[in-house]
């Protein structure tokens, strides 16, 4: 994926992947030495790290909790029962069973990763498209449109044809593996509006990998249940009865959307309106879920998992507000001008210049955490002249002539000079730095001897 600044012959991916080159895209000519540093630049975008992880769990999460729907949760009894069926037709064991249940997951993850990595490769375009802050507000209107179904305002129906193709047995492997392929369209009325919020949110991204480990990953927490229930499936009858609480699950999957919503106009918002916005999205659905609703269920612990999905938003709520109102000063910009850098070279400090737009994403993670960090804020009022040039807008001459001057592809872009003035190439970001590590680039610049 690449994304056009504004400027011409500049590109970059917002989101932190130096795809540019291989897609045989203009690029700006880069200074000496930037090919050793591109090197390090190569961050690993958006996921990685605890944050991969976390995310990971969530997918996970969610692909188990639409297993809680009523489309899908009325299928277990019947896929258990069909996979008990496939045993006995052949006179085997528990091994027969545990293929056939692999074979089913199969089938659903290939359905999945395919759809995941399909939307993947259309970030090119979708990044492109989200510089533009209609676009962005169109994207939260289709989620929150989706959301709205599992809300219970309206029902997704797909073609009589269709469903009645993908409800047709099979019977040996194969029927395990068919029924895995098409379970996605037999309860598509549930799961359809949450999977297509999610290759929303894949296709901005723009990784086929990225697209294929995320929707795997839910098929895995969609299957693993039924896989297992078809295994133990003795224990079929300890399963809590249909009824009010399914609803509730799907109204808790609604909210999830409603929160991509927000996630993706965030970055149009003023100040910390992103924030205020989050904070009041899982405020709304602590209380929404916790205790407006007033689904019920014949077993006992629901009413305790209302009450924990109540607090959870509070909770989160409460977070999202105190470390926006704790939050200190941040780094004290300036703008660019040829005047600083010479007064810089004059005091012999080193400068850093933040190429920035406040649609990139890791621009504001960068200024919203690194840029905000204590210690950072410390040592660059005190040891460093901080310059930042923000390419939001395109049209303005001395930013157009920066960007090619330093070989920037895109944002973020971080350029360190060195005391004399010169950068240090090797130093250069392209991507989200936690605090720690960034602090680890400032000291490297700062022991660079002054050249005359």
């Amino acid at each position: 994926m690449a994304v056009k600044l504004g400027y011409k012959n500049v590109y970059r991916d917002p989101y932190g992947y130096p795809e540019w080159q291989a897609r045989g895209l203009p690029v700006a000519s880069a200074p000496a030495g930037l090919a050793q540093a591109s090197e390090e630049a190569k961050a690993p975008g958006p996921l990685y790290g605890w944050a991969m992880i976390w995310t990971l769990l969530g997918i996970f999460a969610g692909g188990m909790a639409l297993n809680l729907t009523p489309c899908v949760y009325p299928l277990i009894p019947i896929t258990v029962s069909y996979f008990g069926g496939q045993v006995s037709k052949g006179g085997e064991g528990r091994g027969r069973l545990v293929v056939h249940g692999l074979c089913y997951m199969l089938g659903l993850a290939l359905t999945n990763s395919a759809l995941g990595v399909a939307a993947s490769l259309t970030g090119g375009l979708m990044g492109a498209m989200l510089q533009n802050p209609i676009v962005l507000v169109v994207v939260a209107a289709v989620l929150v449109l989706f959301a709205t179904s599992l809300f219970g305002l309206w029902d997704m129906r797909l073609p009589s044809g269709l469903t009645q193709a993908a409800a047709k047995s099979y019977t040996g492997y194969f029927g395990s593996l068919f029924m895995g392929l098409t379970l996605g369209v037999v309860a598509a009325p549930c799961i359809g509006p949450f999977v297509l919020g999610l290759l929303t949110w894949v296709a901005s991204m723009g990784s086929p990998w990225l697209g294929f480990i995320i929707f795997f990953t839910l098929s895995l927490g969609l299957g693993l249940p039924l896989f297992f229930l078809a295994i133990f499936s003795g224990q079929l009858e300890k399963l809590p009865r249909s009824g009010g609480w399914m609803i509730w699950v799907r109204k808790l999957m609604g909210w999830v959307l409603v929160g991509m919503a927000a996630h993706f106009i965030r970055p149009i918002l003023p100040g910390h309106g992103g924030t205020i916005l989050l904070a009041v999205v899982a405020l709304a659905a602590g209380v929404h879920l916790g205790w407006i609703d007033k689904s019920q269920a014949n077993f006992r612990v629901f009413p305790l998992l209302k009450g924990i999905a109540g607090v959870a938003g509070l909770v989160l709520a409460t977070f999202l507000v105190a470390s926006w109102a704790m939050r200190g000063e941040g780094v004290a910009w300036q703008p660019y001008d040829e005047k600083i850098l010479q007064e810089a070279k004059t005091l012999e400090k080193p400068v850093i210049i933040d190429f920035y737009a406040t649609w990139c994403t890791p621009c504001r993670e960068l200024e919203e955490v690194t840029f905000h960090n204590a210690a950072v804020v410390k040592e660059a009022g005190s040891d460093f002249v901080m310059v930042k040039v923000d390419v939001t807008k395109g049209g303005n001459p001395l930013y157009e002539r920066l960007l090619q001057q330093y070989g920037v592809k895109g944002v973020p872009t971080i350029v360190f000079l060195d005391a004399s003035g010169k950068e240090r190439p090797d130093l250069r970001l392209v991507d989200y730095l936690p605090p720690d590590k960034f602090l680890q680039h400032m000291a490297g610049i700062k022991d660079v001897p002054i050249k005359n």
